[in-house]
């Protein structure tokens, strides 16, 4: 995937890890500071080991396969990996093929009243 400000024409490549229990994508802070993505939020977030942290919410554009969307984004400690969250992967009406482990098409789904 490659990511970058909204106000940017430079889009930089990130090697994410997919991970469909994670709401929103995560990237470091210091890469989203630098494509001048500004955090927006301060938001409180559990993680798997049940712990609660509070991480900074920005707004960044996101490029898969040449298509793009805009989409929030966590500000990650710089120790942490690269996330591609289920937001994000709804936006591009993507789904998790995990026998091929690729990324495949999928319809987006209308609520109907």
């Amino acid at each position: 995937m490659e990511i970058a400000g909204l106000d940017q024409e430079r889009f930089e490549t990130v090697d994410a890890l997919v991970d469909t229990g994670a709401t929103y994508s995560m990237m470091p802070a210091a890469m989203l500071r630098s494509l001048g993505v500004s955090p927006f939020a301060r938001r409180e977030f559990r993680l798997a080991n049940g712990e609660w942290i509070h991480r900074e919410l920005g707004v960044a554009r996101v490029r898969i396969d040449g298509r793009v969307v805009i989409t929030l984004v966590v500000f990650a400690d710089e120790r942490s990996h690269s996330i591609l969250g289920a937001m994000t992967l709804e936006q591009f009406n993507l789904a998790v093929d995990p026998v091929d482990m690729r990324l495949v098409p999928t319809s987006a789904i209308e609520l109907q009243a």
